[in-house]
């Protein structure tokens, strides 16, 4: 059965905006579990510019899979250890950047990533690898040791017409070669609740990473109707 994880982030981003005490991210995540959602995805951002520490520390201890989505830096892993989260994704990060662009440059970095997997690892942290849909990127998620890939479907969710049925070949493609070598695979980025109708037809998912578009959602109709209209999209899909 295909999973969904409910990023809260955009919540904390309305918080952050006033610096206020609410909306709490722990709220959301809790009517979202109770809506259905498998798991609760948090960013917690170098810049510190919408989850913060207490947020990770408060949601470590009240949800019940948390996935948390990290910077590979020492910092960052550190606090992991700390909190052990369900599980991490490792993702790149810029200061400039209003959202992540583009997966993880893990061939490019292996070294330093295997060390950061190897430490999550020791601490009974499961290690996702969130990637753009290529093969040597696959090829060195499967050196560094990680549990599962995250292909990044944001190319996908902006594009349109022939250049999207492009991409969700290429989607389809990594998802089939990824399973061959025996990595996991999950999706995120950019999902929302009219183009998840391609994404369903990317083979071998456990698990759909979803943000913006369920927290823009929740703006009209409440978190708990939100969730429950992503999980009834979801119902379709068939490995």
């Amino acid at each position: 059965m295909l999973k969904l994880g409910v990023n809260i982030d955009h919540i904390a981003t309305v918080r952050e905006a006033r610096k206020a005490q609410f909306p709490r991210p722990l709220d959301g995540a809790l009517l979202a579990e109770k809506a259905g959602a498998w798991g609760i995805t948090a960013h917690l951002r170098e810049d510190r510019r919408h989850i913060q520490d207490a947020d990770m520390c408060e949601l470590s201890q009240k949800v019940k899979n948390l996935n948390m989505e990290m910077a590979v830096t020492d910092e960052m892993v550190a606090f992991a250890v700390k909190i052990k989260p369900h599980s991490s994704c490792l993702v790149p990060e810029k200061r400039q950047e209003l959202t992540t662009e583009g997966g993880l440059d893990v061939v490019g970095q292996l070294d330093k990533i295997r060390v950061a997997v190897d430490k999550l690892h020791q601490s009974g942290i499961i290690v996702s690898l969130f990637i753009d849909p290529e093969e040597a990127q696959l090829d060195a998620a499967k050196a560094v040791n990680a549990d599962y890939v995250e292909l990044h479907t944001g190319t996908f969710a902006n594009a349109s017409g022939a250049e999207q049925i492009r991409e969700l070949e290429r989607l389809k493609g990594a998802a089939k070669y990824a399973h061959r070598i025996g990595l996991a695979v999950n999706a995120g980025h950019g999902i929302d609740y009219v183009n998840i109708s391609g994404i369903l037809e990317i083979p071998h998912l456990s698990e759909l990473n979803i943000g913006h578009s369920i927290v823009g959602r929740a703006i009209t109709v409440g978190m708990e109707e939100a969730v429950r209209e992503m999980i009834n999209a979801m119902k379709p899909y068939a490995k």
